[in-house]
């Protein structure tokens, strides 16, 4: 019996399909011209993404690393609920469609799913895309405006990608509020920058205060235990370089690593990681030194040697991003 293909991999298949009558010089200026605008400071009114060719080459150029950093947070947050699976699923300002392969690949089986989205050409593309991903075959792509006044129906799991740096700092709250009164589970993810860490910062509070708890990353809801101002909290993916990719960026490697900060924050019962591993561990002769964020709401570095047997070896494989402990072996 043939072993069915990963969502990841059938993705970046439909991708490079999407690409084949793009004329490589047209999507690889696509995507420049619209890295400077999302790379912007001033948020927007209205759709970066404007017709089929624009988001064809965003698609082929973003949605690889989207799908990654939001399969890794929500692989995160399932370790964190472990046994639960989502009813339901509403993407906000999904485009197209990113973070719904990345909730397939997580959980199986099939559930109803809502892509909001203002650009219709995105989630025409998207529901395009979700032709080739059984778990996608019911979903809904809806235009809306993604800020204040969006109506949100009840949902188990909510998800908001890469959005926030999009809105005024007024539909910035307006969203989180609509989030949390709609769903039992919220994941928000954002570039792993500073600013990206702080819109992740200010919604992770205000989903405290609205009741929930964080699953993930954080082993605790208290405050983050970072200064403002001195550092960041934020993980890293490894994405398959597509040939746009390498035609855009230059170089020859066939991977890179997208960074991005997140929040798992939900209603339901959870255990959160002990620990987490927030920096890439440092390994050096006969120790590992890992930069740890810990229940007790500090950071501290922790050095795992030979001495610790097999704790020493899990530490060597242990990935930045990862809980720690590792749990036992059954």
């Amino acid at each position: 019996m043939t072993a069915p293909v990963p969502p990841a991999e059938v993705l970046r298949r439909s991708l490079a399909e999407m690409l084949d009558g793009l004329p490589p010089s047209q999507a690889a200026g696509a995507v420049e011209r619209l890295i400077a605008a999302y790379r912007g400071d001033t948020p927007t009114h209205a759709p970066i993404l404007r017709d089929r060719a624009d988001v064809a080459a965003y698609a082929a150029y973003r949605m690889p690393a989207t799908f990654e950093a939001v399969r890794s947070a929500l692989g995160a947050f399932a370790d964190a609920v472990p046994g639960w699976v989502p009813g339901s699923h509403v993407d906000i300002g999904g485009g197209t469609g990113a973070a719904t392969w990345a909730v397939s690949d997580t959980w199986a089986g099939t559930r109803p799913v809502t892509v909001l989205d203002w650009a219709e050409p995105a989630l025409a593309l998207g529901r395009e895309l979700a032709a080739a991903n059984p778990a996608l075959a019911g979903a809904r792509w809806q235009r809306a405006r993604i800020g204040s006044g969006l109506d949100l129906k009840p949902a188990d799991l909510l998800t908001v990608s890469y959005v926030l740096n999009e809105l005024t700092e007024s539909d910035r709250t307006a969203l989180v509020d609509a989030a949390a009164a709609a769903a039992r589970s919220v994941v928000i993810v954002e570039a792993g920058t500073p600013a990206g860490y702080a819109r992740v910062i200010e919604a992770r509070d205000r989903l405290i205060r609205a009741g929930f708890k964080i699953a993930a990353p954080c082993p605790h809801s208290a405050a983050c235990p970072i200064a403002p101002g001195t550092d960041w909290c934020h993980f890293s993916a490894r994405v398959p370089r597509s040939s746009l990719h390498r035609r855009v960026k230059g170089g020859s490697l066939a991977y890179e690593d997208e960074k991005f900060s997140y929040v798992a924050a939900t209603r339901l019962p959870a255990e959160p990681a002990p620990a987490r591993v927030v920096r890439r561990p440092q390994i050096r002769k006969g120790q590992v030194l890992l930069d740890l964020c810990e229940a007790d709401e500090e950071l501290r570095r922790t050095t795992i040697t030979k001495r610790h047997g097999d704790l020493y070896k899990a530490a060597r494989d242990t990935d930045w991003g990862s809980a720690w402990p590792p749990e036992p072996a059954l």
